[in-house]
């Protein structure tokens, strides 16, 4: 096992998730359609306000993976 501390600003594999939201947000594509609406709300809304909420939690889940 490693006791070395980690020196702050190394790579971590857990920033990975940051790139998938990053992608995900500049690839209209997958989300640039109407249909499935959900309570009349066409997909290309919802979608972008889930992600909006994806993204925070990818945010977190880096937060608390990465903190010394």
């Amino acid at each position: 096992m490693n006791t070395e501390p980690r020196r702050r600003g190394e790579w971590s594999h857990w920033y990975w998730l940051f790139v998938v939201q990053f992608l995900v947000a500049l690839w209209p594509p997958l989300y640039n359609r109407l249909e499935p609406t959900l309570m009349g709300v066409p997909f290309f809304y919802w979608f972008q306000l889930l992600w909006v909420i994806v993204s925070a939690a990818f945010t977190a889940v880096v937060y608390f993976a990465t903190a010394d």
